[in-house]
């Protein structure tokens, strides 16, 4: 009876086995990656173009989800409040997880309240104008915008967005005042620009290039110090007549804090093979994204980059008093 006892023990953890492996597994339902800003903007695309690859890397449908409002901290406190398994992630950018923050009251700690998964693109902007605008060139913009001053109008997607930084930085730099105009995000603001609503925007090259080469807004200059890969016609801000104007955009993916290492290594990795697809590669160039190099893909050092940008530009947009409520 002894012996049958102990063969009895000793056969239980062959059985419960089984479930504890299924019971760790990830994914094993679809993943959500929610986009803070406006279905059919420059995150919500080049977050549609990473999914496809990140599904067969995961072996589970990965939904894209636009929630917008309030400059991106609607779909964010949505994240914040999600269960920490990985099932729901927030894409987002120096506007959403670095300086929204400063402009309004929001529930959630960019820092406290999230864990990076990975960086997966960067990009210069355009300073685009109305096709109607009077003005030639760059230099012929910053003499409009001076003997206009606070008349010009320039859109984007909410205070405390990139949009919103890059606007007050050029005002900085080029010693003008220019009115900003929010928007739920940049693909309406860029609607507007279409339509002749608003006189000027700084957007990313994944939003507007396309309606800059079909002919329906006019980009001056690249925000950069070199040329756009993409459209090589386009000068930089150095040669059209704003010196060291710089700005970029990156875009990432975080999840809830407390979800489990093994997951954010998962979905990391899911984003690293996506990256690597050459169709994806060629999509993000075709829209003037650049790809991270390697090094600049992992969560640690998206972590380290995040807090870094908040030291950085946190203290220009408290600077400017804008509060929203």
């Amino acid at each position: 009876m002894r012996r049958r006892a102990l063969l009895k023990i000793a056969s239980i953890p062959a059985i419960a086995w089984p479930t504890a492996v299924k019971a760790q597994a990830f994914p094993t339902k679809p993943v959500t990656i929610i986009v803070p800003f406006s279905a059919g903007g420059p995150l919500d695309t080049l977050c549609r173009i990473l999914a496809e690859p990140m599904q067969a890397s995961l072996g589970q449908s990965v939904v894209i989800e636009a929630v917008t409002g309030a400059g991106g901290a609607i779909g964010i406190t949505r994240v914040a409040r999600s269960p920490a398994d990985g099932y729901t992630l927030i894409s987002g950018n120096q506007g959403s997880h670095i300086t929204l923050g400063a402009v309004q009251q929001v529930s959630f700690d960019v820092l406290r309240d999230f864990s990076p998964v990975a960086m997966f693109a960067t990009t210069s902007q355009l300073i685009l104008v109305k096709k109607s605008l009077d003005v030639a060139n760059l230099r012929e913009l910053l003499a409009h915008i001076r003997a206009n001053p606070g008349k010009v109008t320039d859109g984007g997607g909410g205070y405390g967005t990139v949009a919103h930084t890059s606007a007050l930085y050029f005002m900085q730099l080029g010693g003008t005042t220019i009115q900003f105009i929010p928007y739920r995000g940049a693909a309406p603001a860029l609607q507007d620009l279409m339509a002749g609503q608003i006189d000027m925007m700084i957007d990313q090259p994944s939003n507007s290039l396309p309606h800059v080469q079909a002919g329906k807004v006019r980009a001056l200059a690249v925000t950069a110090p070199t040329r756009l890969a993409a459209a090589l016609d386009i000068p930089t801000t150095d040669e059209a007549g704003l010196p060291g104007f710089y700005t970029s955009v990156w875009q990432a993916l975080w999840v809830p804090r407390g979800t489990p290492d093994t997951v954010i290594e998962t979905l990391n990795k899911a984003v690293r093979d996506a990256l690597a697809d050459p169709k994806v590669r060629q999509r993000f160039s075709d829209l003037g994204q650049e790809i991270p190099p390697a090094e600049q893909q992992t969560a640690r050092w998206l972590a380290d980059f995040q807090k870094a940008e908040v030291e950085k530009w946190v203290p220009m947009v408290k600077a400017a008093k804008v509060k929203i409520d």
